[in-house]
């Protein structure tokens, strides 16, 4: 008894697309300020900005593809597209990081003339401005549409943002100072910076690429609405499961019901449950699959009943247990099969 996510079309690739016009016209004021000026830590801002350029062409592509509806050769729908795109945007931040190590070392070994300061720290003023606002934008969007793509886009941004204030820094010391060995040190600091927050964003999506379970705050509401569903029949779970793919939650596990409830009760009893999950969870894809009272198994949950007490009497299991069941293999599997009657 699947569950649809309830979303606006379309509005992910619209913000995207804001991210790939931003990026472009930034690219060209950070190379012509970085060839009149002659500045190292501009021309890698210029390429940090060249990368994020080539994320939100990715993103971009990546959240049409996402709001894709199901096919018959997806049956899930896309909503991974996002997450796989969020992983290679953050490989291309550790990338563009390793670029501006080797371009700042060779500067700083080789020396470095820098010219027109002034035109350099007005153009990476601007830039960073423009970061700012795009890369708040997308984080809001982002945090709305439950977007891994926009949030790795808005990262990228975000960091752009940071890294051109460093420049500034670094742009103004050496005004100050004369010492133009400051601008390839501050563009090292930059890397550093940069590999954060790449290591984060691929990290991030590499988890949800293998199917790591929702979060504990997440799985709590799921057991908060079993609990719930006591008193209109439901004498506990077993078998809880779940995941993200892009913005959309997984949910299955198996219910099961007193004795006396009739299938019809107890399907539209599921239904409502499903919907109680769905609200707290952004309108997750919930499965139950029915069970008589019996056929819970000894280490299955309980609903949270009865002063506090499963059908078995045993004290209700916590949250942190339930979400280690869901990372090891099944016991049930290790049993050998029982013959669960298909889901309904």
């Amino acid at each position: 008894m699947p569950r649809k996510l309830v979303g606006v079309a379309g509005e992910r690739s619209r913000a995207a697309a804001l991210s790939i016009a931003s990026n472009s016209a930034l690219i060209v004021l950070k190379l012509i300020a970085g060839a009149v000026t002659g500045s190292v830590a501009i021309l890698t801002e210029a390429i940090h900005s060249a990368i994020d350029l080539l994320a939100s062409v990715i993103a971009f592509f990546s959240v049409r593809q996402a709001e894709a509806p199901a096919d018959d050769s997806h049956r899930y729908g896309h909503e991974k597209f996002e997450n796989a795109a969020a992983g290679v945007e953050g490989m291309l931040i550790l990338v563009g990081s390793g670029i501006i190590v080797y371009t700042a070392v060779n500067h700083l070994v080789d020396g470095v003339v820098i010219d027109n300061v002034g035109f350099g720290i007005a153009v990476i003023a601007f830039a960073t401005v423009v970061n700012l606002i795009v890369s708040t934008y997308l984080s809001r969007r982002s945090r709305e549409l439950d977007s891994p793509a926009l949030e790795g886009d808005a990262a990228h941004l975000r960091t752009d943002a940071y890294t051109s204030l460093g420049v500034l820094v670094g742009l103004a010391l050496v005004h100050w100072t004369g010492e133009t060995w400051i601008d390839p040190v501050v563009a090292l600091v930059i890397a550093v910076a940069i590999v954060v927050t790449g290591w984060k964003i691929t990290s991030r999506s590499w988890r949800v690429l293998v199917d790591e379970a929702l979060p504990e705050a997440e799985v709590t509401h799921i057991l908060h609405a079993v609990t719930e569903f006591g008193p209109r029949g439901v004498a506990g779970h077993h078998k809880l499961r779940t995941r993200r793919a892009g913005a959309r939650r997984y949910v299955d596990m198996h219910v099961q019901f007193r004795a006396g409830t009739t299938l019809e009760q107890a399907h539209a009893i599921a239904h409502d449950l499903q919907d109680r999950i769905a609200a707290e969870l952004r309108g997750a894809d919930v499965l139950i699959h029915l069970e008589p009272e019996d056929r819970a198994m000894p280490g299955a949950e309980s609903a949270e009943i009865d002063g506090g007490r499963g059908a078995d009497g045993d004290e209700h299991r916590g949250v942190a247990e339930v979400l280690g069941e869901q990372e090891q293999p099944r016991r049930e599997q290790a049993r050998g099969d029982r013959g669960d009657p298909g889901d309904l």
